[in-house]
């Protein structure tokens, strides 16, 4: 009896609440029907509770009177509304918004006096706002706000290169309220018209096949780093390689030679070096001697910086392979970018080892799996290093984790770096999968004869057998031929006839 009695004069204050309302305003109508549908649900609602125990009655009762709190709240907000001479259309619209997010289909107006500024960037789309970052990859206060409505009507997409046009502020017009400019224009994506741009393939659509196309990195003679590395773990367009190393074994001059490599020979190929949570002034010494896009987070800042700046800088790279560009991502490194998702993602309650949070290792992974060639075009390539031997157990379980998602691994050893032997590069444990494919069919057999021969000497006799035959060569073709001449031939014929079968199988 008592639930019914309280849907009673719930019932008779909302039909008096009503009737206020109709005196109150025209079009009282609408509302009286809006609120006999919820008298109807009510309705509906009770005689649910009749077939329903006790216990469960009561919660809903409880539920019904927080539901009916929330009307009066709206109502009252709509009262005052009518007050101010509003209609109910205005009050659909904010609701509209309400939902949407804020801002969501908001498009600036533009007057025929307007003085435009043009304005270019790269577009950053956030959760219900985007913004075209006009200082490089990290916000800044010169930064132009664009909606959402504007980034589904230009089919704009994160990491675009955006050129537009903002309004200037009219004379008098008090712009303390907006924080950022908005942009009123659109005038090319990446280059391209707003048309031509509406058409392009979505990057997780294209196919990835394995890397076929060599990027050689020998430019001198004298430059052992870049020869050894074609040698030991050539690299292709769409390589996903990890470079492994001990703290102090030379990575940083190992990538600023694979970068300077690529710029030399491939001069068609966009390099980007995304170094985070590094030192400042390796930073400036990278900025220096790359002939290259340097994206950097240097350590001082928050960890918030260093994903923003990976993963824009990834978006940037996946944009630029939708148009069939060929990019190249040195990331400095994988194992600093895990730790910085660490800190930033949100508790999933398991932890791994380590005292790394399990879902912490996912935007990495994202990061690193991008890198593919692809079918008809384009190709996206990343080398990262991976911290390994440093003491902590969170960069151990963050490396085993990576450890074979990449196809190609250059070994760097600490023990040969305390002999001051450089390039410290383990010979026999670095290595590229599917290598064949990037190489010609005599040039592997006299590799793979090479790989025999250093296999059953250690890691330092290793590589100064290497680096002796090569400071003696002026180039890896001369070196080959050496190897082939001074090398025995398998005595009975195993040998070859394996290699021959091996690489048919991969063909």
């Amino acid at each position: 009896a008592q639930p019914a009695e309280g849907e009673q004069q719930s019932r008779s204050g909302r039909r008096n609440r009503n009737r206020n309302k109709n005196g109150q305003n025209q079009n009282g109508q609408g509302q009286n029907g809006q609120n006999q549908n919820g008298q109807g649900n009510q309705a509906n609602q009770g005689d649910r509770q009749q077939g329903q125990p006790k216990d469960l009655q009561g919660g809903d009762e409880q539920k019904q009177g927080d539901r009916q709190q929330g009307d009066r709240q709206q109502n009252r907000g709509q009262q005052q509304l009518d007050a101010e001479g509003e209609r109910s259309g205005r009050y659909r619209d904010r609701n509209r918004k309400r939902r949407g997010g804020p801002g969501d289909e908001f498009e600036p107006e533009l007057a025929d006096d307007d003085v435009l500024l043009p304005v270019a960037g790269i577009l950053d789309v956030l959760d219900n706002y985007a913004f075209v970052r006009t200082t490089g990859y990290l916000p800044g206060a010169s930064d132009v706000y664009v909606s959402l409505g504007q980034v589904k009507k230009y089919n704009l997409r994160k990491g675009d290169a955006v050129v537009g046009a903002i309004r200037q502020p009219r004379e008098g017009e008090n712009n303390s309220r907006q924080k950022y400019n908005a942009l009123v224009k659109v005038d090319s994506i990446n280059g391209q018209t707003v048309e031509e741009a509406a058409s392009r393939v979505e990057f997780g659509k294209l196919t990835p096949l394995y890397p076929q196309e060599r990027l050689r990195l020998e430019t001198e003679p004298t430059k052992v780093t870049q020869r050894i590395i074609d040698l030991v773990a050539p690299i292709g367009k769409g390589q996903r390689g990890l470079i492994v190393a001990p703290p102090k074994a030379g990575k940083t001059i190992v990538m600023q030679q694979i970068a300077n490599a690529i710029t030399t020979n491939n001069p068609e190929v966009h390099l980007m070096v995304v170094l985070v949570d590094e030192r400042p002034e390796e930073v400036t010494d990278m900025q220096r001697t790359v002939k290259g896009e340097v994206i950097a987070s240097t350590f001082d800042r928050p960890a918030e910086d260093h994903t923003t700046v990976a993963e824009l800088a990834i978006e940037r790279a996946k944009r630029l392979v939708e148009l069939g560009h060929d990019v190249v991502v040195l990331l400095d490194s994988i194992t600093r970018l895990g730790r910085a998702y660490n800190l930033t993602a949100p508790a999933s309650g398991r932890i791994l080892s380590g005292g790394v949070d399990a879902a912490a290792l996912y935007p990495p992974k994202r990061f690193f799996g991008a890198a593919r060639n692809i079918e008809h075009g384009g190709s996206l390539t990343i080398l990262a290093s991976a911290l390994v031997e440093t003491g902590s157990k969170m960069d151990e379980v963050i490396f085993e984790e990576f450890k074979g998602t990449g196809n190609m691994e250059l070994r760097l050893s600490r023990q040969l770096a305390d002999k001051r032997i450089f390039p410290a590069v383990d010979v026999n444990a670095s290595g590229t999968r599917r290598e064949e494919m990037l190489m010609a069919q005599d040039e592997v057999k006299v590799t793979w004869k090479l790989r025999r021969a250093l296999a059953g000497l250690d890691q330092q006799q290793a590589l100064e057998m290497v680096l002796g035959r090569l400071k003696e060569t002026s180039s890896n073709v001369e070196f080959l031929m050496q190897v082939q001449k001074s090398m025995p031939q398998p005595t009975n014929g195993h040998g070859t006839a394996h290699s021959h079968g091996h690489e048919n199988d991969h063909r």
